[in-house]
C-alpha cells in the first residue's frame, strides 16, 4: 500500500507569498525563518538563565588573582598592560628560540629544494634506452658512437605520458612555492636578527642615506666601537 500511496501524485502545498499591499514590508518570514530565530531566541534566553543562577549562587569570598589584573571599562573586564612581564634577559633568550626555529625551517625548505630540484634534473635529462652493444673494431666503435649521439635527442612532449607531464607541472609548481617560502624565511630571519642586535647593549645610530656606500630600502645602523677587556 505503500507504493501505491507514493505512486498516486499529491498536491505541493506551498507557502503564501507577501500580498502586494505589504511589499514595502520587505520579504514574509516564513516557517523556516522562524524556526532559526526562535532557536536563536531560546539559545540567548537559555545563556541569560544560567548567567543569573551562577550570579545567584556566587560564593561572596571567592577570590582568583584575575581579578586583580583586570580592570572594568564601561562593564567590560580588560586585563592590564603586561608589555613588562618578562625581563630583557628572558626576551632576548625568546627572540634567540625564535631565531633558531626559522633558521631550523630555512634549512629544511633548502634541503627540499635541493632534492626536489636534483629530481627534476634527472627526469629532464633521463635517456630514452640503454643498450649496451658490442664493437669489434675501432671503425664499428665510431660508428655505434655517431648512432648513440643522433638517437639520443630528447624526447617530444607527445611521447611523454600525461600523467608523467601532471606529476612533472606539479613538481614545478612546489618547486616554485617553496623558492618564495625561502625568500620569505630569508627575509624575517634578517628582520629577527636585527631586531635582537639593536636590543643589545651599546650606542648605535642609524646611517643616513649619504653616508651609505651602496643605497638600499632596509635601515643600516652603526655601532660605536667598544674596547673589550
Amino acid at each position: 500500500m505503500s507504493s501505491l500511496r507514493n505512486a498516486i501524485s499529491r498536491r505541493a502545498h506551498k507557502e503564501r507569498a507577501q500580498p502586494s499591499s505589504r511589499k514595502k514590508f520587505g520579504l514574509l518570514e516564513k516557517h523556516k525563518d522562524y524556526v532559526v530565530r526562535a532557536k536563536a531566541f531560546h539559545k540567548k534566553e537559555e545563556t541569560l538563565r544560567r548567567l543569573k543562577e551562577k550570579a545567584a549562587f556566587r560564593n561572596p569570598d571567592e577570590f582568583y588573582f584575575q581579578m586583580i589584573k583586570t580592570t572594568t571599562m564601561d562593564g567590560v573586564h580588560k586585563p592590564e598592560n603586561q608589555a613588562n612581564k618578562y625581563s630583557q634577559e628572558e626576551l632576548m633568550l625568546m627572540k634567540t628560540q625564535d631565531i633558531g626555529y626559522i633558521l631550523q625551517k630555512l634549512q629544511s625548505e633548502r634541503k627540499k629544494i635541493e632534492k626536489l630540484a636534483a629530481m627534476l634534473h634527472s627526469v629532464d635529462n633521463y635517456p630514452s634506452n640503454r643498450h649496451i652493444y658490442y664493437a669489434e673494431d675501432r671503425e664499428e666503435v665510431r660508428e655505434l658512437q655517431s648512432q648513440s649521439s643522433e638517437s639520443r635527442a630528447t624526447p617530444s612532449s607527445d611521447d611523454i605520458p600525461d600523467h608523467i607531464k601532471r606529476k612533472t607541472a606539479t613538481s614545478y609548481r612546489e618547486l616554485e612555492a617553496r623558492k618564495n617560502r625561502v625568500n620569505q624565511l630569508e627575509k624575517l630571519y634578517m628582520d629577527m636578527s636585527l631586531k635582537k642586535e639593536l636590543q643589545k647593549k651599546g650606542r648605535k645610530r642609524k646611517l643616513r642615506e649619504d653616508e651609505l656606500k651602496c643605497p638600499t630600502s632596509k635601515p643600516v645602523y652603526k655601532w660605536r666601537s667598544e674596547r673589550k677587556r
